[in-house]
């Protein structure tokens, strides 16, 4: 059997942390596959590993913008497709326009599809393209022999509203194993001061729908009902979104005494950032799959998390829940963990033992049989079909 993959719109994020773990941790000769074929842009190529049952094809028009990458999906693709033998195309982008069939789709997006969300952009290009996404997704999504969803919230949640009724799967991605630390003991809070504050972390991009003001006003609050602590905010800025922020941090820490903005990590060097946090605080309001949570459980940090979306499906009982649009919620959530030391031990250790199920092999593994799986349905269709025409 022979998949080939459409990655002409996988450039960065997480898209592409995916396509390059899923093609290093996976063994797709176990499930009968002997080969796999992607087509993408140069950079990201580069960043997949070589194997002997891989062929990367580098098109030229990949590297360029958006009307000629979906140009060449269009009209160039299924050629090359039939040409080099696919049996299936694995479209892990979302988006796909080709006639080439069967194809399999993942959905690594929730933005499109929960409006509310999107809305909080305001009406800017942005929100357009989110548009945009939702409508060529709804066609892919339905036009597809198969689907792969992150979570079971984003399945059920897409499903209803694009209604679908197809085979499809719940394949969570997986964590590097870097990030995994085992649990720690506590620090007791009577030992925090001003000088060694108790050190709670927020990594995430700043953006609309992540609420870091209120998380900024949640820390202001603790620290005016005598808490010691220090708030650490870290990832890149939606410009927008960093406006607000440094609008509430001039108000509630002028001197940066207890709220830092450290600025976008490399991801490599995350980990390290991870251990030295005492707790970590996550208020998103929109995932498909948290993967920055994931991170977090695989740290050992006890974590007060959002309530919304697949972050209670994600972290179970393994933190204190808030509401992310509410700065007194989200106060009582860390402040409860901050002064319950056991709490604090069980909730790390929990997620720790929770985060272990999201690995890259798994992931690998699942996505290549599931592929399979839907190739040799289909085969077996056109075959009856062919029987019986006769």
């Amino acid at each position: 059997m022979h998949i080939g993959i459409d990655a002409s719109n996988i450039r960065e994020g997480g898209g592409v942390t995916n396509l390059v773990e899923v093609l290093r941790a996976g063994e797709p000769g176990r499930q009968g596959i002997s080969r796999v074929t992607v087509w993408s842009s140069v950079n990201t190529l580069k960043q997949i590993e070589d194997r002997p049952w891989l062929y990367k094809i580098h098109e030229p028009m990949l590297d360029r913008p958006l009307p000629f990458r979906l140009c060449w999906q269009r009209f160039a693709l299924r050629k090359l497709a039939r040409r080099n033998g696919c049996d299936l195309l694995f479209c892990p982008g979302g988006s796909y326009a080709g006639s080439f069939r069967p194809f399999v789709a993942m959905s690594q997006n929730m933005l499109p599809f929960e409006w509310s969300e999107a809305q909080r952009f305001g009406k800017c290009f942005i929100l357009l393209k989110l548009a945009l996404l939702r409508k060529s997704q709804t066609a892919t999504f339905r036009a597809a022999d198969g689907m792969i969803f992150l979570s079971n919230y984003a399945a059920n949640t897409i499903a209803a509203k694009v209604m679908l009724n197809k085979p499809s799967t719940i394949i969570p991605h997986g964590i590097n194993e870097a990030f995994f630390a085992a649990p720690r003991r506590q620090r007791k809070i009577l030992s925090c001061s001003h000088s060694e504050p108790f050190r709670v972390l927020y990594v995430s991009t700043i953006d609309v729908y992540k609420h870091q003001w209120h998380v900024a006003e949640a820390a202001a609050l603790l620290r005016n009902q005598g808490f010691s602590l220090q708030l650490d905010m870290v990832g890149p800025a939606y410009p927008p979104a960093m406006e607000r922020l440094r609008e509430a941090l001039c108000r509630l820490d002028p001197d940066e005494t207890f709220i830092r903005c450290a600025g976008k990590v490399p991801h490599k060097k995350l980990p390290a950032v991870y251990r030295q946090a005492d707790l970590f605080v996550y208020a998103s309001s929109c995932e498909n799959l948290p993967n920055i949570l994931i991170e977090a459980m695989a740290s050992s940090l006890p974590i007060a998390c959002s309530n919304r979306g697949p972050m209670p499906e994600v972290l179970r009982d393994a933190g204190l829940y808030f509401d992310p649009e509410s700065p007194e919620q989200i106060a009582g959530a860390v402040g409860e963990l901050m002064t319950d030391h056991g709490k604090r031990s069980e909730c790390a250790t929990r997620a720790y033992e929770y985060a272990k199920q999201y690995s890259w092999e798994r992931c690998a593994r699942d996505t290549f049989a599931f592929i399979a799986d839907v190739a040799s349905r289909q085969n077996e269709g056109v075959e009856r079909s062919a029987a019986l025409s006769r």
